[in-house]
C-alpha cells in the first residue's frame, strides 16, 4: 500500500534567535492535550484544503486550525500556507469566543517576519 504524503507539512515559524514559539507552548500541554492538537495539525496536513469545523480562514492568509482539548477547553493554531508549507505562527488556549486581537497581532507580526 502507498504511504499517504502530507499536501502542506507543517514547519515551526523560527524567531530571528532561533526560538520556536509554537513548539515551546505544545510542549508545556499535557500529553493528551498535546497528543489531540498534533493529530489535528496532521488532519490539515494531509487533506489540505480542509473546512470547518478543523480548521477556519482569519483572513490576511491566515488559519487556524482548531482543538478541543481535556477541560472543556479549546486550543487554537494560527498558520499561513506559503510555498506548499503549513507555518505553524501561534498557538494558544481560547479564552473568549473569539482570538484575541493580541493573539491575531502576534500571528500577524510572525506572519510579516516570514516574508523578509
Amino acid at each position: 500500500m502507498a504511504k499517504k504524503l502530507k499536501k502542506i507539512p507543517a514547519f515551526f515559524y523560527q524567531s530571528e534567535s532561533g526560538n520556536e514559539p509554537v513548539r515551546e507552548w505544545l510542549k508545556a500541554l499535557d500529553d493528551d492535550d498535546r497528543r489531540i492538537v498534533g493529530e489535528d495539525i496532521a488532519t490539515v496536513e494531509f487533506g489540505w484544503p480542509i473546512g470547518m469545523l478543523l480548521c477556519k480562514p482569519l483572513g490576511s492568509g491566515l488559519h487556524e486550525v482548531r482543538s478541543s482539548i481535556a477541560s472543556n477547553r479549546e486550543a487554537r493554531v494560527i498558520f499561513t500556507v506559503r510555498d506548499e508549507r503549513m507555518i505553524l505562527l501561534h498557538g494558544f488556549i481560547k479564552k473568549s469566543q473569539k482570538a484575541s486581537k493580541s493573539d491575531l497581532d502576534l500571528a500577524k507580526k510572525r506572519l510579516k517576519d516570514t516574508a523578509d
